[in-house]
């Protein structure tokens, strides 16, 4: 019985041969493939700039240093993430808040976003930024939190980390159009790859400028960026206080060479999806919602079961060797979270989540007869 994860990567031959074809090159690091990856997913999103990092946590950070988030900023987000959607804002000194989850989508809740804002007015705490987060490659409402961002003035980061590939109002994620920056994830169990790997797309040529400098040490070589006039062309200069969160000629070769199977993967995930719904559509459990604005990138594919049986649905699934997952333990109550002052009972819906989510498998190359397997062994552990 072969293992069946909840999410893996997809690597042919052609991707192969373009690592190949870096790895017999004269560079490494540093060369053309990353500015090629870079305009390939900008002009796949609609988005004027982009800027390739060693991972999507990289490009949160650089992302809020560009937009200035430091000391005494707020950052808000939703308790339903991984780690680094959070993490991103302490790296600058700031501190961090949660907005609920709407009970349908999972997505941070623009409702309960309007009356957390509306507090914080009264409070003088309101947010420098929020990032709302396209749980599973849905996309949250965007229109509505720019609005929003319009009235009470904060930036926007899109962490579609989960949704590369996916489509709001039918235009593609990434684009911009209701955000300041957008990033995305290439780890393995994404939707491409790039091994590690991620981007941040935006409309705005300084923020471009700034993530650029922010992932190379804050180091320069152009001279319309430096204190003076440079001795030679060896001459550079350090700006800001920067990183080495550069991505390899490796890394962006094997994600370039992804991006043209990118709508077939998300094509094939949808097929995927369209099975489980049919076929999960009898039993005790929650499918997921697609809201009709909305192109998922089927990242996940999370199903809800009643929060006493769980445990044992996950343990039955996981017995017969299916890899199946949780997305997310909430944030506010990690312990790294609670000793900054979150509690528990604060974000209901999250919670409420939480206790009944189970991430089935979900990738490109499952097979029909693996997936009837995951289905089969579902149902006997929800019926039993």
């Amino acid at each position: 019985m072969s293992h069946i994860p909840y999410g893996r990567q997809d690597v042919i031959a052609d991707d192969v041969e373009a690592v190949t074809s870096v790895l017999q090159s004269d560079w490494l690091t540093q060369g053309p493939i990353v500015p090629r990856f870079e305009r390939a997913m900008a002009d796949a999103c609609g988005a004027s700039h982009a800027v390739a990092v060693n991972s999507a946590t990289s490009a949160l950070h650089i992302a809020c240093l560009a937009l200035g988030l430091g000391p005494g900023d707020w950052l808000w987000t939703s308790p339903i993430t991984f780690l680094a959607s959070a993490n991103c804002a302490l790296y600058c000194g700031a501190r961090v808040d949660f907005v609920d989850i709407d009970p349908r989508t999972y997505n941070l809740s623009p409702d309960a976003l309007a009356r957390k804002l509306e507090q914080a007015r009264t409070e003088n705490r309101l947010p420098k930024i929020v990032v709302p987060v396209h749980l599973a490659g849905q996309s949250c409402d965007m229109a509505a939190i720019y609005a929003l961002s319009r009235e009470y003035g904060f930036s926007i980061i899109e962490d579609a980390s989960h949704a590369v590939g996916g489509r709001y109002q039918n235009l593609p994620v990434g684009d911009c159009r209701f955000s300041d920056i957008a990033v995305f994830s290439f780890h393995p169990v994404k939707i491409i790859t790039s091994a590690e790997g991620g981007m941040a797309l935006t409309n705005d040529a300084q923020l471009a400028e700034r993530m650029a400098l922010f992932r190379s040490h804050g180091m320069t070589r152009e001279p319309a960026q430096m204190s003076r006039e440079p001795d030679g062309p060896w001459y550079y200069e350090q700006i800001e206080l920067g990183f080495n969160y550069r991505m390899s000629e490796l890394q962006a070769a094997l994600g370039l060479s992804q991006t043209t199977r990118l709508h077939d993967y998300v094509r094939r995930r949808h097929e995927l999806a369209r099975r489980y719904d049919e076929r999960l559509a009898s039993l005790p459990l929650t499918t997921p919602r697609q809201h009709p604005d909305c192109y998922s990138g089927l990242h996940l594919y999370v199903v809800r079961v009643d929060a006493t049986r769980r445990r044992a649905v996950f343990d039955a699934l996981r017995a017969q060797d299916i890899g199946v997952n949780v997305h997310y333990i909430p944030l506010h109550t990690q312990p790294y979270y609670r000793r900054l002052g979150n509690a528990s009972g604060t974000f209901p819906e999250a919670e409420s989540y939480y206790a009944e989510a189970i991430s089935l498998p979900m990738y490109a190359t499952l097979t029909e007869g693996q997936q009837n397997r995951v289905i089969d062994v579902l149902g006997r552990a929800l019926l039993a």
